[in-house]
């Protein structure tokens, strides 16, 4: 894990050993990350990653294994894609006013293809913000679907019944942080008008002085927002997740005509923004 850290934002780590996610998240020395506090699905790679306040899905599936066509064998795509766990070559890096980083992380897809991860972190100094860009390449031989989701993981024992999550996405445009029925729930929304960036908001966090964290999103390649949260014990995390799709399994996304598929040498954009306010 590399500290990564300018004025104002938070003190993230980013780990090298995992396409450059983040680990933990401090904010006013608290970190928001759930740590031990998550479901366990029975994969090394995912178990690690759910960890941290932000790991990265895709680019060759999402959400929970299905069988990989035309295989025998009936092997699956991995747990949430096949990023996880595909160390970074740092390019670039500087911590002085603004902190920026820039990465490449070659991945093998699950059916034995290849892709390239570039990405971009910067933090403002000044606003705090977080800003990450994303651009996945196919350099393989064949298409490979294009999927991405971030999944934001907070450890819930930091919200109390005063903390609401509010968007434009929401029928109700607020609700509160605990939505569904005990002890979890998700909901998948489509992001809303027309802006290139879809946005919505969680707090006051009393628990981080009544900061608000906010988060925006490229909504052109991410159109749509997961929510999740888990209080069956251990777990206790809320996760805030754009996605490339709407939540339904492969074989539905592709028959509906909805999967799009990145060819060879074809490159796609990607692009999430927070701060805490």
């Amino acid at each position: 894990m590399k500290a990564f850290s300018a004025g104002n934002g938070p003190k993230l780590t980013l780990d090298e050993g995992s396409v450059l996610d983040i680990g933990a998240c401090f904010v006013g020395g608290i970190d928001i990350a759930p740590g031990r506090a998550i479901p366990d699905d029975g994969d090394p790679r995912i178990d690690h990653s759910l960890k941290g306040f932000l790991f990265t899905c895709g680019p060759d599936h999402i959400r929970h294994p299905e069988p990989i066509p035309g295989r025998p064998d009936g092997a699956k795509f991995a747990l949430h894609g096949s990023y996880s766990s595909h160390p970074a070559e740092i390019v670039f890096w500087d911590m002085q006013e603004d902190a920026e980083c820039r990465a490449r992380v070659p991945v093998t897809t699950a059916e034995g293809e290849s892709a390239l991860l570039e990405r971009h972190w910067r933090i403002d100094g000044v606003t705090g913000e977080v800003c990450l860009s994303d651009r996945v390449t196919n350099t393989g031989t064949k298409a490979i679907a294009r999927v991405h989701m971030y999944h934001m993981n907070i450890g819930a024992w930091l919200l109390d019944d005063n903390v609401r999550l509010s968007s434009a996405m929401f029928e109700q445009k607020e609700m509160p942080w605990n939505f569904g029925p005990e002890p979890g729930s998700v909901f998948c929304v489509p992001a809303a008008g027309g802006d290139p960036w879809a946005e919505l908001a969680l707090g006051p966090i009393a628990a981080l002085g009544g900061l608000t964290l906010k988060v925006r999103f490229k909504s052109d390649t991410l159109p749509y927002l997961q929510m999740w949260r888990n209080q069956k014990q251990p777990a206790h995390v809320l996760g805030i997740e754009p996605v490339s799709h709407r939540l339904a399994t492969r074989g539905e996304l592709e028959a509906s005509g909805e999967l799009k598929w990145l060819q060879p040498g074809e490159s796609v954009d990607y692009g999430l923004r927070f701060v805490f306010a």
